[in-house]
């Protein structure tokens, strides 16, 4: 930890700390995703100050060329240590921790596994998954005496996403639509699944920022240390049964059937394929970097698909023309090119990622000094117009992925609607947000930018072709009791009403009838 009194942002406007502890943090945990932000934006401008445990003062900023240079720059912008080390508790010393010559190596050993070859053969999985799961809640339908099942479909299609992630990512079977007993699906759910997740715990966060408090024993949820030994001992088995396999002994291990070609299509056997083939120079990951990036695909638990279903509730005529769109594709089994060939459906997902990005803010630290220049001058608190910002080494950085998707100076006056045409023509201003996807900060940008956009892309695409097609959807509940609340980094609805039963989303779900449609 950095502390400094002589702060080169001290001078900065922002909003004065509630507490001199906790200073604006429980202010900012009391709300909804990015929405105190946006609010500070308004009071305060686009790039402003606000504290942080300790008095600690943490860097805002919405100007584009600012957050261009500071994601560009990935070896002086890194991820704080107090982020990885969390990261590093459950996914291991992998992708997501490392930084600057071994993350480019990882990166450059992975990226064979998350091509658009690699996607399209997957395609397949995330179909069949999603016919699997129609399959489920047709059957509820019909047993259902109105016609009419309210289904959580948050936790079924959390389900869902582990099978998906399983057979694609490691030719695993969880099995989780259908049986919710297999020790690995159960071990994910102790370790990514607690509802009190963002509830601060005293010891923990002392040993946060005290690393020599690391060495004691540390306030864990129960479970916690025995579902990371059952993911680690599973992940090291197949990581062992995928090398074999590789070698040419052929050791069956759950084996994927596939047509074709014999080879295997998950990520993990690229990857150890990849890693084999030594690279250039013969460099090569370490059995522990491979095991974290498995970690990381487990971890990679999707809510995306949840959220596209909570704007389709709200929006019915979007959802007809959805559905509209989805009925002329004459086959059930599509493949990625026709899910990609249908527009409303690329423009739906769009509009679903920019409003209800998973991750709603990715933190930085510097470390080393520098100036990050700015597209937008602003005067700060002494009167002094400033066109760049000092930093020092230490400096903690705000990256606002979720304002930045939903800020009304870049995307117009309805910039919080949920409207896919906005896509058939964008404003030329979102060109200057540095993502490496679609003008959004989604998928954020620069050398650190998610790997696996295009996996979660299209099995978004596929879940919604099946399910659209064949289901009309309305809210459960009223709309204004759901919220969003952030559980392991991802933020997931949940009912105002029941914030003790943790993240949730009940809708109703009644079979689609061709002849309704006029």
């Amino acid at each position: 930890m950095h502390f400094r009194v002589n702060s080169t942002i001290k001078d900065l406007p922002g909003p004065p700390p509630n507490h001199w502890f906790w200073g604006n943090l429980k202010e900012i945990q009391r709300h909804d995703a990015a929405v105190l932000h946006e609010k500070w934006v308004q009071e305060y401008g686009r790039t402003y100050k606000y504290k942080m445990l300790f008095g600690r003062q943490r860097l805002f900023t919405m100007d584009t060329k600012a957050l261009n240079h500071i994601l560009m720059n990935h070896y002086v912008y890194q991820k704080p240590e107090v982020a990885r080390y969390q990261l590093s508790q459950i996914l291991g010393e992998g992708v997501l921790v490392t930084e600057e010559d071994a993350h480019k190596l990882q990166r450059k050993i992975m990226n064979p596994a998350f091509g658009p070859a690699q996607i399209r053969e997957l395609t397949q999985i995330f179909v069949d998954k999603s016919v699997e799961l129609k399959d489920i809640w047709t059957n509820q339908i019909v047993n259902a005496e109105t016609g009419v099942a309210r289904i959580d479909v948050l936790s079924w299609l959390s389900r869902t996403a582990l099978d998906v992630i399983g057979l694609a990512g490691f030719n695993y079977r969880f099995n989780a639509l259908t049986d919710s007993s297999d020790e690995l699906s159960q071990a994910f759910s102790v370790m990514f699944g607690n509802p009190n997740g963002d509830r601060i715990r005293m010891w923990a966060l002392a040993q946060l920022l005290v690393p020599i408090l690391r060495n004691l024993p540390t306030q864990e949820q129960p479970g916690f240390k025995a579902a990371k030994r059952t993911m680690t001992r599973i992940a090291r088995q197949l990581l062992r049964e995928s090398k074999l396999s590789m070698q040419g002994n052929g050791v069956e291990f759950e084996k994927l059937e596939d047509p074709g070609n014999g080879k295997e299509r998950d990520l993990l056997s690229l990857l150890v394929r990849s890693n084999m083939s030594g690279g250039e120079h013969g460099q090569t990951m370490s059995d522990e970097d491979v095991l974290a990036r498995e970690s990381h695909s487990l971890s990679n638990h999707k809510t995306a698909t949840t959220w596209a279903l909570f704007a389709l509730v709200q929006n019915p005529t979007i959802q007809h023309k959805l559905r509209q769109e989805l009925s002329t594709l004459s086959t059930d089994n599509p493949s990625m090119d026709e899910l990609n060939s249908l527009q409303y459906l690329d423009h739906v997902v769009r509009e679903t990622l920019r409003l209800h990005a998973p991750v709603t803010a990715s933190m930085r630290v510097a470390v080393k000094d520098d100036v990050i220049p700015l597209g937008e001058s602003f005067v700060d608190r002494k009167g002094v117009r400033r066109d760049s910002i000092e930093v020092k080494k230490g400096q903690t950085i705000f990256v606002p992925i979720l304002a930045i998707n939903r800020d009304k100076s870049l995307w117009g006056e309805d910039a919080l609607e949920f409207r896919p045409e906005r896509w058939d023509n964008i404003p030329s201003a979102v060109s200057s947000i540095p993502g490496v996807w679609s003008n959004l900060l989604t998928f954020l940008g620069g050398g650190r930018a998610c790997i696996g956009y295009r996996f979660s892309l299209v099995e978004m695409k596929s879940l919604l072709f099946t399910l659209v097609r064949t289901f009309e959807f309305e809210a459960a509940v009223p709309v204004e009791d759901v919220t969003a609340r952030a559980v392991a980094v991802v933020q997931r609805p949940t009912l105002k009403s029941e914030k003790e039963k943790g993240s949730q989303l009940p809708l109703l779900v009644r079979l689609y009838q061709p002849e309704k449609a006029a």
